[in-house]
């Protein structure tokens, strides 16, 4: 298994590659570090500057990738790649492609607050387009990261409809060989326009998701409720080495990622990883 980490010479990218190490030892998977520079223009001829300045960024970005290997821990595999596009985001699709990788890790925007989510542009554009997971690191994850995930918790609507998100955590938690945490959140909203009914409907979905597990899954369930999403989310305990799986919104294009309501005001308070899931074709 390959994960491609979208490196910029920021601490963003540090934290980026941090995680990007947490994960790799905890599914047996390598690190391919790619920094995305514009495509190399056709350099007019009586423009002999501009050769020189691409030559420049070219030689600043390859010592930015060599310090970013510097970062990444000796029993983690990585490769380095410098890739040329117009497109930040698309660059990294492009990597996905050719090196066949199974998700895109990013760090978050360095204007949030430490330990929280902030999306950036990149992030911001591959949530729209990227057709494998997108695994966000907190601001600030670098600083103390831990060795492995310790467990995989799946954030489940109150509908059905997340077969792929199910999957893509058992699968996860399979080969991590991790405990598996289902979880649905309930806000006081919700409970005051259905009553119990709001808290009986979300523990029946998360029994259904259960009974199609496969036999003898390390799995528990989990209702949380707030008087909103944000506090639902922050009542939950929290660890180091715990990630968060959260799943496309519906409004999303079959094999791409678009993050719904719910799962952005969870980014908004989580301390830990999230990696959202691209909906698949077919999904109602």
């Amino acid at each position: 298994m390959r994960l491609i980490v979208g490196y910029q010479a920021t601490p963003s990218g540090a934290d980026g590659i941090a995680l990007g190490a947490t994960l790799a030892r905890s599914l047996h998977a390598s690190l391919d570090i790619a920094l995305v520079l514009p495509q190399e223009r056709p350099v007019p001829s009586k423009a002999p500057v501009e050769a020189g300045y691409d030559d420049i960024l070219i030689d600043q970005a390859t010592e930015w990738l060599a310090e970013a290997l510097k970062l990444v821990p000796e029993d983690v595999q990585a490769r380095a790649h410098l890739l040329f596009d117009e497109s930040f985001a698309q660059g990294l699709l492009d990597a996905v492609r050719e090196f066949d990788a199974y998700m895109i890790v990013v760090g978050a925007a360095g204007d949030g607050l430490l330990g929280r989510h902030s999306i950036g542009t990149v992030t911001s554009d591959l949530l729209h387009v990227a057709h494998v997971p997108l695994a966000l690191a907190p601001r600030g994850y670098r600083h103390s990261p831990p060795q492995r995930i310790r467990e995989i918790t799946c954030a489940i609507g109150n509908r059905p409809g997340a077969a792929e998100l199910v999957e893509a955590a058992t699968d996860l938690s399979v080969t991590a060989e991790l405990p598996l945490r289902l979880l649905s959140l309930v806000s006081a909203e919700e409970q005051s326009t259905r009553g119990q009914s709001g808290l009986a409907k979300a523990e029946e979905v998360l029994r259904t998701v259960q009974a199609e597990l496969p036999a003898g899954s390390d799995v528990q369930l989990r209702v949380a409720v707030g008087s909103g999403i944000e506090k639902a989310a922050s009542s939950l305990d929290w660890h180091d080495g715990d990630v968060l799986m959260v799943g496309s919104s519906r409004l999303a294009q079959p094999h791409r990622l678009f993050l719904g309501s719910v799962a952005a005001k969870m980014l908004r308070v989580v301390p830990v990883p999230m990696i959202v899931v691209p909906r698949e074709a077919g999904d109602e």
